[in-house]
């Protein structure tokens, strides 16, 4: 069977791959500048199943969470970038669980910039419960304007994406 055919192989591989790239996010020397930022979240017990875990679809929520502020430390509210016309929906994600956060944790989200290209940006996430990872992980947003045609970033949003 070809390697690609391999469910278990691609995975694999996928996870490998994803696990250095992220694990070398604070060594590599980047090409372009970067905004990050640092914000703490209280897990609250709305965010868990009944086991008093954190229900994995709530990680993105802790993504959205870390990105907003991400914008906001930078100058640039989220709603002021739909109020000049642009918009960026989530175009992918991935998630790769190390711990389970629970019931009243204290969380540090992680956010910095891993691209900007021309019209769609990368987030790196990465969450701490004190020193333990929880899960890390990234979305790519796309950029729109108000017919959600793709279109490049505008100067003043590029320039807060990439930190200048």
């Amino acid at each position: 069977m070809p390697l690609w055919q391999d469910t278990w192989a691609v995975t694999f591989y996928f996870l490998i791959g994803f696990k250095q790239e992220m694990s070398n996010k604070k060594t590599a020397t980047r090409k372009q500048p970067s905004a990050e930022n640092v914000t703490y979240y209280r897990v609250i017990y709305g965010d868990c199943d009944s086991m008093a875990i954190v229900y994995y679809a709530n990680y993105l929520k802790f993504f959205e969470i870390g990105r907003t502020e991400l914008l906001r430390e930078a100058g640039l509210t989220y709603r002021e970038v739909e109020d000049s016309g642009f918009f960026l929906p989530t175009t992918e994600t991935c998630l790769k669980y190390v711990k389970p956060a629970l019931y009243d944790d204290l969380l540090t989200i992680e956010t910095v910039i891993g691209f900007v290209k021309r019209a769609s940006s990368r987030f790196d996430y990465v969450i701490y419960r004190g020193e333990d990872i929880v899960v890390r992980g990234y979305t790519i947003h796309a950029c729109l304007d108000r017919d959600n045609k793709i279109v490049r970033f505008p100067d003043f949003l590029r320039n807060i994406l990439k930190g200048e």
